[in-house]
């Protein structure tokens, strides 16, 4: 394995499956089975999911919502997902811990970095939900501030687009797909891969990011294995 300790980012649409909102079971299935296959090979696990599938605090702030208070509410969705991908997870058989960023005992332990490191030495998938308990940050931002918290080797950015294109491949039948790009490739072209945030704490700590089609079958396991599957960006 080319990994030893991954940080997977899932955004909340992705759970959605084929539905307009909420989560797929189906969709949430084919995860926790992507994700056994890694685990089973040793690799040590850590997870954050985006909440855009349930509620988006920017989407709240549009429509006149209080902007402070409809990021709280897009945490708590993604406590909400967490615990959903928890559930579908320990269904495949492996052991799992949900931490979050803002304390809801009764269901999810507190963030504390040395029991996350602790969990993830035991081989148990930690969750980490309600992004980094502050508005105005994304989950990205959550992503690769717990990334490097824990010592992850790579951000694995899971997406429904098979890596990073010159324009959006949705949209721009012409669009060219990046195999590598470094962290001044993606500044110089305006790339978009994650917010500013993100993406310059990932930059200033060297940790690498692999945005890759997350439902496409056989992907997480074939990165971990060192093939070059989606856009590597890189030092």
């Amino acid at each position: 394995m080319k990994y030893k300790r991954v940080l997977l980012k899932l955004s909340g649409e992705a759970l959605m499956g084929d539905r307009q909102y909420g989560i797929d079971p189906q969709r949430l299935a084919e995860y926790a089975q992507q994700i056994k296959e890694i685990h089973d090979k040793g690799i040590q696990i850590a997870i954050v999911i985006g909440g855009g599938n349930i509620f988006r605090g920017v989407a709240g702030a549009s429509n006149g919502m209080d902007r402070v208070q409809g990021d709280y509410m897009g945490m708590l969705a993604t406590v909400i997902n967490g615990m959903a991908l928890q559930g579908a997870l320990e269904d495949a058989g492996m052991q799992t811990r949900l931490q979050t960023a803002l304390k809801i005992e009764a269901i999810a332990e507190p963030y504390i970095k040395r029991k996350a490191v602790r969990h993830l030495e035991k081989n148990r998938i930690v969750i980490f939900g309600a992004g980094t308990g502050n508005p105005y940050f994304t989950t990205d931002t959550a992503a690769v501030l717990r990334g490097v918290e824990v010592n992850a080797d790579v951000i694995l950015k899971g997406t429904r687009v098979d890596g990073i294109y010159t324009a959006d491949p949705e949209k721009d039948a012409s669009a060219v797909k990046y195999d590598t790009l470094t962290f001044e490739d993606v500044l110089s072209k305006g790339l978009n891969v994650m917010d500013t945030t993100a993406f310059t704490l990932s930059q200033e700590n060297e940790l690498p990011i692999i945005v890759f089609d997350m439902n496409k079958n056989g992907n997480l396991v074939k990165i971990c294995e060192g093939e070059p599957i989606g856009t590597t960006v890189n030092v």
